[in-house]
């Protein structure tokens, strides 16, 4: 049995059925954001929803007596335990004021399309691993923006307090600043006035902007290729796979050979 479990999963036509699931489910998710579609066929929007978790459960069970018998394996990996989660959410009864909860669960299904493709999990490792190192460039965009916040507010308050009034305004207009969304217009506000102002703009999107957007990009690629390289062979997987229940069927020999000497 477990055999024929472990063929099922590890087939390419399971993993392509499982994907073809989810995409459909997320179709139809979108078709119940329309009331007139939702009034029409929600009774079969709701049939298919269960027939999907029961899709859903069956891959788990599968799954699970494909480690048989050491089903403990199928959660030493985190993408299993996010997709056993997501199950058993599914069962949780939300009803009345909580059914939206219900309906979020159902968004989240869609979310496993990154734990049936290996390389959208390459990709969700590689930004979780890239956080830290995020957090010096962080720090450092943090003071530029401040630097420039007090700047603008001692430049501009009282031209256009409504942009540089105060300093989380000044701070928000920046932020608006830097995805390049009407900073035009908030510094011919203020060009009549000053018109060398035209300096702190240009200067603010040339390092806010492009440098620090380039060094995130850099440092998400640089993470990106070293997970590449360090990404295991399926070779080397059934290595490690292979040395583990070696190992396991070591511990048990040695326990069956404590208790016969304690029998004699």
């Amino acid at each position: 049995m477990q055999k024929i479990c472990r063929r099922i999963t590890e087939a390419s036509w399971f993993d392509i059925s499982i994907l073809s699931l989810i995409i459909v489910n997320a179709i139809v998710i979108g078709f119940e954001t329309s009331s007139g579609m939702t009034t029409r066929f929600g009774h079969y929007f709701e049939m298919f929803h269960g027939i999907v978790l029961g899709v859903f459960v069956l891959e788990a069970a599968l799954k699970i007596m494909a480690q048989a018998p050491y089903i403990g394996r199928y959660f030493r990996e985190g993408w299993n335990i996010f997709d056993f989660m997501i199950i058993v959410l599914s069962f949780v009864p939300f009803t009345d004021k909580y059914a939206m909860v219900a309906r979020l669960v159902r968004v989240l299904r869609v979310v496993r399309v990154m734990t049936v493709l290996p390389e959208l999990r390459l990709i969700i490792a590689t930004l979780l691993k890239t956080l830290p190192s995020m957090g010096h460039i962080v720090v450092l965009l943090g003071l530029f923006l401040y630097i420039y916040a007090v700047m603008g507010f001692y430049l501009f308050s009282k031209i256009d307090p409504a942009h540089w009034g105060n300093l989380g305004a000044a701070l928000l207009t920046l932020f608006g600043i830097m995805t390049l969304e009407t900073w035009v217009d908030v510094m011919k506000a203020v060009l009549p006035t000053m018109p060398y102002a035209w300096i702190f703009f240009v200067s603010f999107i040339i390092v806010g902007t492009f440098m620090f957007m380039n060094l995130f990009v850099a440092v998400v690629i640089n993470n990106l290729v070293e997970a590449k390289k360090e990404k295991p062979s399926n070779d080397a997987l059934d290595q490690q796979e292979l040395v583990r229940e070696v190992r396991e069927v070591r511990a048990t020999l040695v326990r069956l050979e404590s208790k016969l000497d304690n029998k004699k």
